[in-house]
């Protein structure tokens, strides 16, 4: 069984909610110790820009930018992907430590031979 985990999401801050649900899961892989990769389409790739990922899903839900702290502690990246960044205009030096452009390819070498579990969002 493989200890790496993939998460894939394509909703940015038009739904904080989904949002919240996919850096939960994330940040519960990557707080156990597994290798914790999240891919971002879509309008997801914004949420790695400084300073979008703000605010609470919800009353009682945990801030955003706590999840985005703690995944970052526990090792966990980001991979955006470039079509869709540059289809935003987005800038990448503006991105989180955490977070690199890279497609599918980078996506599947990452995961390698071992496989991953995935979640998509």
């Amino acid at each position: 069984m493989s200890r790496k985990a993939v998460v894939s999401l394509t909703t940015g801050m038009e739904d904080p909610e989904k949002v919240m649900v996919a850096m939960l899961v994330a940040v519960g892989a990557a707080e156990q110790g597994r290798p914790t990769l999240m891919f971002l389409t879509k309008d997801a790739v914004r949420l790695v820009q400084r300073g979008v990922a703000v605010g609470q899903a919800c009353e009682g839900c945990p801030p955003l930018p706590d999840l985005f702290a703690r995944y970052a502690a526990a090792g966990g990246t980001f991979l955006a992907c470039p079509i869709c960044v540059n289809a935003r205009a987005l800038d990448p030096d503006q991105f989180l430590e955490n977070a690199t452009v890279g497609g599918t390819v980078p996506m599947w070498e990452w995961i390698g031979d071992e496989g991953a579990t995935a979640f998509s969002y």
